[in-house]
């Protein structure tokens, strides 16, 4: 808990929440301030308790009281699901501007280029949540939020439902990202980068009038195959002579039916013990084919590693309220709790053995310690085991939060 509120304090993450969320309760009713509610709620998820409640207990614990800042109870599970409850478009837009917001401030200098991941992922319902729906593809009811990631930073957490194309709204959220992001660096080079499921030419054609760089996947089809037949056929041949798999890349120009023109295209060509296994990208950028494939669009691959860790290790799918924007706003809060992590990760963990670590491995080895709390009317102190095998680490991260 030391470790989140010093992180929290360094950002101001929950305190810029707190501002931009409407309070419509009674001021002089008030037992539990907004900002501490919304702290109580994401150090839980932190420190993995992801349900409401779990703190019907965690309300007494004193040092998540010590880390809220508050000497009393905190908010029952009831109060925190008011909260929840309450929640509404204004306060998704609201938390997603905190968050770009976040994002801009964490540069010391403006960025020559920035890379904007744009995915997809499922969310499994298991009720009669509002907007759920069954998706074909993952067999089963679900959520389609969208996630945009800037390297390990997260920007957007958008939730959907699932009987939407997967692009949806994608091309609203890139324009408004680049809007901001140029109004803070006018010179800093944009590109989009996602899977075949944002492949849609006007989005393309956007980038191309706005000058944004893209590199996104196109799925396989007759066309491509045949424009690229000769290459798998040698790659085949090959194969058939040495017994191994044969790799290599090669570009072409392609525009589907509807397109308003051609445009590049890098296809990989590789030919395996199971057969032929070609793979498509369609981009704006120069350079040679094989290093834009290879350092620029599987690149993307370490998204999903972020959208992996917040999904199960800050539980992000745990959207089991029964209205939308509710589960909107715990999507939100678990973004947070990412945005807290990832902080600990770049600011205080950097050049450890922990600096690539996930959420799960740094809960465990840095926030997940036996303590003795001590308090008096002057102040709290914490007795951490003499046992404790990262007391060096702990340490280091301590001292480096502090020291911002």
């Amino acid at each position: 808990m030391l470790l989140l509120r010093a992180a929290d304090h360094r950002l101001g993450l929950t305190a810029a929440v707190d501002r931009v969320l409407a309070d419509p309760r009674a001021a002089d009713r008030i037992h539990h301030p907004q900002l501490s509610l919304l702290r109580q709620r994401i150090y839980g998820i932190c420190q993995g308790y992801e349900d409401l409640n779990d703190h019907a207990t965690l309300r007494a614990d004193p040092a998540i009281q010590t880390a809220v800042e508050r000497e009393v109870a905190l908010g029952s599970s009831a109060t925190l699901c008011r909260l929840e409850n309450r929640a509404d478009r204004a306060a998704a837009v609201a938390i997603h501007e905190v968050l770009v917001e976040q994002f801009i401030a964490s540069f010391e200098e403006p960025p020559e280029e920035l890379v904007l991941d744009f995915d997809a992922t499922d969310d499994p319902l298991h009720g009669a949540q509002e907007g759920r729906f069954f998706h074909g593809y993952y067999r089963h009811y679900c959520f389609l939020p969208l996630y945009v990631f800037c390297g390990e930073q997260l920007l957007v957490a958008y939730l959907r439902r699932s009987n939407l194309d997967a692009a949806k709204h994608a091309w609203a959220i890139l324009a408004l990202l680049v809007k901001r992001l140029r109004q803070a660096w006018p010179a800093v080079r944009i590109i989009f980068r996602g899977d075949s499921g944002f492949c849609r030419w006007k989005m393309l054609a956007w980038c191309e009038r706005h000058d944004v760089g893209y590199i996104v996947g196109i799925a396989r089809n007759t066309c491509l195959v045949e424009e690229i037949a000769v290459h798998l056929q040698g790659a085949e041949r090959l194969h058939e002579h040495l017994g191994e798999t044969i790799r290599w890349f090669t570009e072409c120009r392609y525009a589907a039916a509807t397109w308003d023109h051609s445009r590049r295209v890098i296809a990989k060509i590789e030919h395996m013990a199971k057969g032929s296994n070609p793979r498509f990208v369609v981009t704006n950028l120069a350079g040679e084919p094989e290093a834009l494939y290879k350092q620029r669009y599987c690149a993307r691959g370490e998204m999903e590693n972020r959208i992996k860790e917040q999904q199960l290790g800050l539980f992000a799918d745990r959207t089991s309220c029964h209205s939308w924007w509710a589960n909107q706003f715990r999507l939100l809060l678990s973004s947070l709790a990412y945005v807290l992590f990832e902080a600990i990760r770049r600011l205080a963990l950097a050049g450890t053995e922990l600096a690539r670590a996930q959420a799960g491995t740094i809960r465990l080895k840095l926030l997940k310690i036996g303590a003795v709390v001590l308090t008096n009317t002057r102040r709290i102190r914490l007795l951490l085991p003499s046992a404790y095998p990262y007391q060096e680490l702990f340490r280091i991260a301590a001292a480096r939060l502090s020291a911002g």
